[in-house]
């Protein structure tokens, strides 16, 4: 797991400095073969849209591209997920059809739509 927050110092506990400062977080499994996938990317609302989540990406990209072939996501069919991990330089792979009607057990939507599939996403290291 990989956070992006702030440099402080101050008197007050790890703990304490880790709650105020973290603005994002990025939690990546090794699915064996060379593949890396990210699991959960999330910046905090009021940090999006200015760049958290992509240094993530590169913070991920760049520790670990000697070591892995394939940096991939699987998301939903979200018309702003999916541009956003386009941006960062993935590639579609796959798609999974059906796959968040049929396990989630309310309906999700993203942008004004509704979620259906699952989407893969790869870049390679």
């Amino acid at each position: 797991m990989c956070f992006i927050g702030c440099e402080t110092r101050s008197l007050l506990s790890p703990e304490a400095v880790f709650a105020a400062c973290v603005k994002g977080e990025c939690v990546i499994t090794d699915e064996g073969d060379g593949v890396l996938e990210i699991q959960n990317l999330a910046v905090a609302q009021e940090y999006q849209g200015k760049g958290y989540g992509k240094q993530l990406i590169e913070y991920v990209v760049n520790h670990y591209k000697n070591r892995y072939k394939v940096l991939q996501v699987g998301t939903g069919d979200s018309p702003l997920t999916v541009p956003f991990y386009e941006h960062c330089g993935f590639v579609q792979h796959h798609i999974i059809k059906n796959y968040i009607v049929d396990h989630y057990d309310q309906p999700i939507f993203e942008g004004g739509k509704q979620l259906i599939d699952k989407v893969y996403l790869r870049m390679k290291l």
